[in-house]
């Protein structure tokens, strides 16, 4: 949509309403016939310039993109006023527009009218981060001061992280000076900018907020309830026992058994209540209450009773097995 500007005439002009009585030009006296005494000459009479703005012009003059632009302004002075006409305060493109300045009027005439013949708004005049709480934040801001001689449509509000930088729109066409922005991002802080719109567009500039608004995490606080410690030591007791078991001669073999213990308890292994603790012929661990025991290549002699005794300050356990060891035919 186009908006034009009227023409500028020579400081001191004063624009007034066409009427048609304003129009006729001044008549004679009737006392002045043909036989009067000719008067005397008098000097020039100066007249300040007048423009008689028609009604169409005195509000916002619209026209689309391709429409024909055909403007007359009558004016008035002595001496004659020039008239020239500016767009947005340049002079005007030639090549597009043409200007015909008469002894009373002046015209402009565009063939065909483009957007650039109108003009953007300003943008606001400031922007203000008010509250921050949660995950939203509160923005004011003031009109612009140039609405580009059009109705603003409304207001575009953006928002930034500063962690990437880009601008996402969060309003359109959006018409009261105040909003809150919603559903931020927990640790991100945010800046804010507000453009103006008429229907030429956004206007090319926004403000930008100075103070940022930063997401932060709620504070959680942890409220232990009280509680009986409970003891957890016992004496040592075997919940799975050694098995009985018969292996040939040369094969290794192993016995295997579980228990329970707090504090952790000593594991003491016996042969025919013998220990045989770091004797090479066998090998025992013990890793989170499993215990076993490796007979290596056994004999016939390694046949017997095994036994496994776990002690601590509580007390202490044991079990057995029988190992019986054959010889191959």
């Amino acid at each position: 949509m186009e908006a034009a500007t009227a023409p500028e005439v020579a400081a001191g002009s004063k624009v007034k309403e066409a009427s048609p009585a304003d129009a006729e030009p001044p008549q004679a006296s009737p006392g002045q016939g043909a036989g009067s005494p000719t008067p005397q000459l008098l000097p020039p009479i100066e007249e300040h310039p007048k423009i008689w703005l028609p009604r169409a012009l005195r509000q916002t003059y619209i026209r689309k993109v391709g429409d024909t632009v055909n403007l007359l302004i009558p004016f008035q002075g002595k001496p004659k006023p020039q008239a020239i006409w500016t767009h947005d305060g340049c002079a005007l493109d030639t090549r597009r527009v043409s200007v015909r300045n008469g002894e009373r009027d002046s015209i402009l005439f565009i063939r065909e009218a483009q957007r650039a013949d109108s003009e953007r708004p300003g943008p606001p005049q400031s922007i203000k981060l008010v509250d921050v709480w949660g995950f939203s934040a509160t923005l004011e801001w003031t009109p612009p001061q140039d609405t580009g001689n059009t109705a603003l449509l409304g207001y575009t509000v953006q928002k930034a992280d500063t962690k990437s930088g880009l601008w996402f729109t969060v309003l359109e066409h959006y018409h009261r000076t105040s909003c809150i922005v919603s559903d931020l991002i927990i640790g991100n802080s945010y800046a804010f900018r507000v453009f103006a719109e008429n229907q030429c567009g956004l206007s090319e500039t926004a403000p930008i907020t100075t103070d940022l608004a930063h997401i932060q995490k709620a504070a959680t606080v942890y409220k232990t309830k009280g509680f009986a410690q409970r003891d957890f030591s016992e004496a040592p007791k075997f919940t799975q026992p050694l098995a009985d078991c018969t292996t040939v001669t040369g094969y290794n073999t192993q016995l295997f058994c579980c228990v329970r213990a707090s504090p952790r308890p000593k594991i003491i292994w016996l042969k025919n209540k013998m220990d045989i603790q770091g004797n090479p012929k066998y090998r025992a661990l013990t890793h989170l209450g499993i215990c076993s025991l490796e007979i290596r290549k056994p004999g016939p002699f390694d046949g017997g009773i095994y036994t496994c005794k776990a002690v601590n300050p509580l007390g202490e356990a044991s079990v057995d097995c029988r190992v019986d060891v054959k010889v191959p035919n």
